[in-house]
């Protein structure tokens, strides 16, 4: 056992001694010694109750004769980070995850994992260090949030952003949007959408790397603690066997996962997560890769922000299983992809689309192709992303005058200023993952433009990046970014912009001199954050076309 290290031997008399001051006993060496990465805090929704997630998981290790040992893994909320100088120190977490567990494995000597993650960059963080540490491993995360209720219909975080901008053009009263603050968010979970959290969650199951049920157990039910004790049996089986991540996270693997990804119609983020999860294993996964796989994978579901399901709805419904089952029908997943409990088929035993208004069938799909799609063009030389079936119809095609803001703050203000009007094309720079530096979401900006009704009349482009609650034509991920001197970063107002989403394009009406012309008179602005790891950060981020990895 790798854990013999730290345990075996005469010379690991001071080695033990430190073990037993937590409590260990002397059989407990003889057993393989098991972490549980848990990112388990006070200030995350999803992570508030992750401490009895890792308790049940410690108790199916302990069941299947495993020495369970938990340590702590940050996480910062992007919603309380949303639309402040927090959230650049959204992103740039993910990384610091993946780095603090390959230390703490290493240096304690671990003989298999189990990763216990919910939201947003954890997920991603998490699944790069199990790559990286090649270890084996199971992961099940924490589940999502209920959805909250209001006249019996579901409400989801989006709808509480969207009431901001609904206030601001005087469609709501402040009084209807302080009720909202009690009842959208009614307890623990990853945010109730299919929003960042819950796209990773679920694609982690199309990985392989988690049980059925991973990505839909609501956080509250009683099944998320069985998942999570049988997830601490599974992890001795697959230590046991041997069983190792690098042997799960072949392009197989990423494959079945753009499928699914393309069907539940996932957040934009994972456009940025599953390049870099790739990117550990040696496995290039660039935006051409997921537009030939969105170019063949019908889009099923329209989940909160792109329709009024919430995940609850999803789990329901039949969860992964069921989604899969209907892709398996065109035969759009590897069946026979390895998986920690044996082949990726095995998942689908019993499936049943228990509900055609969540899921629908793969013959009648909202779309015949998947929910992201990458666009190209004279703007975006090497790429943008957007989620296409979050898009309205009209604004599939769309070409407006440019409204250049060089901070998403003064977008943000000027949305609720009024000085926004239909047909205008909202271009957010300067926060890429070196420009910002960190690649901001840009909730609150999309959320004002649908609170006033204005999501299917105006665009939005960036470099930095959207919520999965974002909703509209909302394009970013712009690259090269403005702080790399990207065509985005040349742009003024009035220029035209012309978007063909489902022509793949993304361009400016300006011809190659003038772009030249722009492009020798181009200055950088200062950079904004110039010490701390923001600092660090920048100067080693890779493009978001590259999944913004640190060189």
């Amino acid at each position: 056992m790798r854990s013999d290290s730290v345990k075996k031997g005469m010379a690991r008399a001071p080695h033990r001694s430190l073990f037993k001051a937590l409590g260990f006993i002397d059989e407990e060496f003889e057993r393989p010694l098991i972490g549980i990465a848990v990112a388990k805090s006070e200030i995350v929704p999803g992570h508030i109750h992750l401490d009895t997630v890792a308790r049940a998981a410690a108790d199916g290790v302990r069941m299947a004769g495993g020495v369970p040992v938990q340590f702590p893994v940050i996480g910062v909320c992007d919603g309380i980070a949303m639309n402040h100088e927090g959230m650049r120190y959204s992103l740039v977490t993910r990384e610091l995850i993946a780095d603090s567990i390959e230390c703490m494995v290493m240096a304690h000597a671990f003989d298999a994992m189990i990763y216990i993650p919910n939201c947003d960059k954890i997920v991603p963080g998490m699944l790069m260090a199990a790559a990286r540490l090649n270890l084996p491993s199971v992961f099940v995360s924490g589940g999502p949030m209920l959805a909250g209720r209001r006249d019996g219909k579901p409400l989801t975080l989006t709808s509480i952003f969207e009431a901001v901008g609904a206030v601001g053009a005087g469609l709501m009263s402040e009084a209807e949007l302080a009720g909202l603050e009690d009842i959208t968010c009614p307890g623990c979970g990853s945010c109730s959408g299919m929003f960042t959290a819950n796209s990773m969650n679920c694609v982690t199951e199309a990985l392989g790397l988690a049980l059925p049920g991973n990505g839909t157990i609501p956080a509250v039910m009683a099944e998320r603690l069985r998942l999570a004790k049988k997830t601490g049996m599974l992890v001795m089986d697959v230590l046991k066997k041997n069983i190792t991540p690098k042997m799960i996270l072949t392009e197989r693997a990423f494959l079945n996962a753009l499928a699914l990804d393309m069907a539940l119609g996932c957040s934009t983020n994972t456009a940025l997560h599953l390049p870099a999860v790739a990117h550990e294993t040696g496995f290039k996964l660039d935006l051409d890769l997921l537009n030939r796989i969105s170019a063949v994978t019908p889009n099923l579901c329209k989940l909160s922000p792109a329709g009024p399901s919430a995940i609850e709805d999803l789990h329901a419904a039949g969860g992964i299983p069921a989604v899969c089952s209907e892709l398996a029908k065109k035969k759009l997943l590897d069946l026979e992809a390895p998986a920690v409990y044996g082949v990726f088929g095995d998942a689908l035993t019993g499936a049943v689309n228990k509900n055609t208004e969540v899921i629908r069938p793969v013959e009648s799909p909202y779309s015949k192709t998947g929910g992201l799609a990458a666009l190209r063009g004279n703007l975006a030389p090497q790429g943008a992303v957007v989620k296409q079936s979050a898009v309205a119809p009209a604004m599939l095609r769309h070409e407006g005058p440019a409204r250049v803001f060089d901070t998403e703050e003064a977008a943000f203000d000027a949305i609720m200023g009024g000085a926004i009007k239909p047909g205008d094309v909202i271009v957010i720079r300067y926060e890429g993952p070196r420009g910002g530096p960190g690649m901001k979401e840009m909730l609150s900006p999309t959320s004002a433009l649908a609170g006033m009704k204005l999501d299917d009349k105006v665009a939005l482009i960036t470099d930095g990046r959207f919520s999965g609650a974002s909703r509209g034509a909302a394009i970013g991920h712009v690259s090269p970014e403005a702080a790399e001197g990207g065509p985005i970063g040349l742009l003024r107002d009035g220029d035209a912009i012309v978007i063909d989403i489902e022509a793949r394009k993304l361009d400016v009406r300006l011809n190659p001199e003038e772009l030249e012309r722009r492009k020798a008179a181009w200055k950088p602005l200062p950079p904004k954050v110039s010490e701390g790891y923001l600092a660090r950060y920048a100067r080693q981020v890779s493009s978001a076309a590259q999944g913004a990895v640190l060189r």
